[in-house]
This record gives C-alpha cells, structure tokens and sequence, in this order.
C-alpha cells in the first residue's frame, strides 16, 4: 500500500531553489521574462498552493544605498495591498549574493488578459464590462490608498486572469510609484502635488485606451 506524506521520501528533483524560510520552493519553470525580471512557478509548502516567484535584478541598485532602502519601502508596502482585484503579494527578500529581489507573488493559470482575450477571442460584451468593473474598482483601491499608488503600467499585459470564475485582478506592479504623504507633499509644494494628480489622470486614461 502506497503511504503519502512519508519523510524519508526524496525531495521533489524539479525543486531547484527555496527561500530562507524554506516555506517557497522553485520549479525551474519559467512563466515569463523581461529586461531585469524572470518568473517562475513555484509551490508554497505551508498551504499547499502553487505561486509566482519573481525574480528581479538589482545589481544597479545594490551600488545605491539609498535607492535600494527605497525599494524595501515600496515593496513592503505592496505586499500591504489587500483587495480582491489587486493581485496579492506574499512574501520578499534579497538575495545578496545572486543580486536580486524575490517577490511571491500568487499565481493565475489563464495568464494575462492580453493571453486570454487570444485564446479566447469570442467574448461577449457582458463579460468585458465585468472585468472592466474589476479592473476600475482594484484602480480606485490603489489610487484611494494611503499613501496612494499608481501603477504607471497598466494594459491589458499587466492584468491577470482567473479564467474559472472571471475574475480579473491588476498585476506586475514593478513600476508602481508609491505616491507622497499629504504631510510630505505639503513641505515639497505644489508643483510636485500637481504631478502626481497628473499622473494619476494619466492612468485612467490608459484604463480607458485598455478598455478600447
């Protein structure tokens, strides 16, 4: 009779790296790759689940000190985010020795709404205002946030997809500028306030171009 759950059974050999809490295990799966960034699959061992495990190259910043405390703060409060059309973010570190972040990430088996809209191609206009409600809504959460987000990125790349129950969440927040404090903008002037506005008209507009 077969025993599952047995310890003295080998590890998985597709597992070919884990995080310094041994909780993520990587597969060497590659789901996507970009200039400074590569993801992979990978599996969390405490609730079972498959995940994203995203691997950026900061060899640049680690020769800043300032910039790189900057990025702690900026994804430490992304992992913050907690809304059902944001995708969520579990856990990070640095790997000083490869020169990297790691951000896990949860992970969507339909891939982005770009992927999914060419997969399936015949799509009624019920189901595109849903998602644009979702996409509007996890937009509003971001922007409404405190200190308020802007993704700076936002197409229909960048959103994933739960193809089994049509729910759609805004994704790959790597370029997110993380908005100053009202304490702070008020010290810096208007000037800066004024931009920052700018910028978040400017991300509605491209949620309207994505719609289009």
């Amino acid at each position: 009779m077969e025993v599952f759950g047995d310890r003295d059974e080998p590890t998985d050999p597709e597992y070919i790296e884990v995080d310094p809490t041994g909780r993520y295990m990587r597969y060497n799966e590659v789901l996507g790759r970009g200039a400074v960034k590569t993801v992979y699959k990978a599996f969390d061992e405490a609730e079972g689940i498959e995940v994203a495990w995203n691997q950026v190259s900061i060899d640049e910043l680690m020769q800043c000190p300032d910039n790189l405390e900057r990025l702690y703060a900026e994804v430490h409060l992304l992992k913050s985010l907690k809304h059902e059309n944001v995708m969520k973010f579990y856990n990070y570190w640095v790997d000083d020795r490869k020169k990297t972040i790691n951000v896990i990430t949860e992970l969507f088996t339909s891939g982005s709404l770009r992927h999914y809209r060419r997969k399936h191609p015949r799509v009624d206009l019920k189901a595109i205002k849903n998602w644009a409600r979702q996409i509007l809504h996890g937009l509003d959460y971001l922007h409404s946030h405190q200190p308020p987000v802007i993704h700076r990125d936002l197409k229909c790349d960048n959103i994933f997809v739960n193809g089994n129950h049509g729910q759609v969440k805004i994704g790959d927040l790597g370029l997110a500028t993380i908005m100053l404090t009202p304490k702070a903008r008020s010290v810096i002037g208007n000037d800066i306030f004024a931009s920052l506005l700018s910028s978040m008209f400017a991300e509605q507009i491209s949620y309207g171009s994505l719609i289009l």
